[in-house]
């Protein structure tokens, strides 16, 4: 993986976290580092083959030719997974997680290239 790529990487990973963090306390469930750990893996595995099959390394905060993909791939991987894992795959957990993580994974490519554009146009 490029070097340059790492940053974006561990941001993806920090989100997908954020989000299973944030699910698991707003169900009121134990805060505990494996508990975290429970919840994530599915869509932490689906994000590192997301990260894979897209070529993200190359092109880590492009909007649609690696956002797009990464997020489609972690969450339809991750709630494959998950059901074969026995976890619940609810149609209003589906929509949470598609627009949370829509949000999380698009929203900061979003914003990253925004900024290069206008420090582009100010160069």
């Amino acid at each position: 993986m490029a070097l340059r790529a790492l940053p974006a990487l561990v941001l993806d990973v920090a989100l997908v976290l954020l989000f299973a963090g944030l699910g698991r306390g707003s169900h009121a469930r134990e805060a505990t580092l494996i508990g975290l750990l429970e919840t994530a893996w599915p869509f932490l595995a689906a994000l590192a083959l997301s990260w894979i099959l897209c070529g993200a390394a190359r092109r880590p905060i492009a909007l649609l030719r690696t956002g797009l993909p990464v997020w489609l791939g972690t969450v339809a991987v991750g709630m494959l997974v998950r059901w074969l894992s026995g976890g619940g795959v609810a149609l209003a957990f589906v929509l949470v997680t598609l627009g949370t993580l829509g949000v999380f994974l698009l929203g900061w490519r979003l914003i990253a290239m925004l900024i290069v554009r206008l420090r582009r146009r100010s160069a």
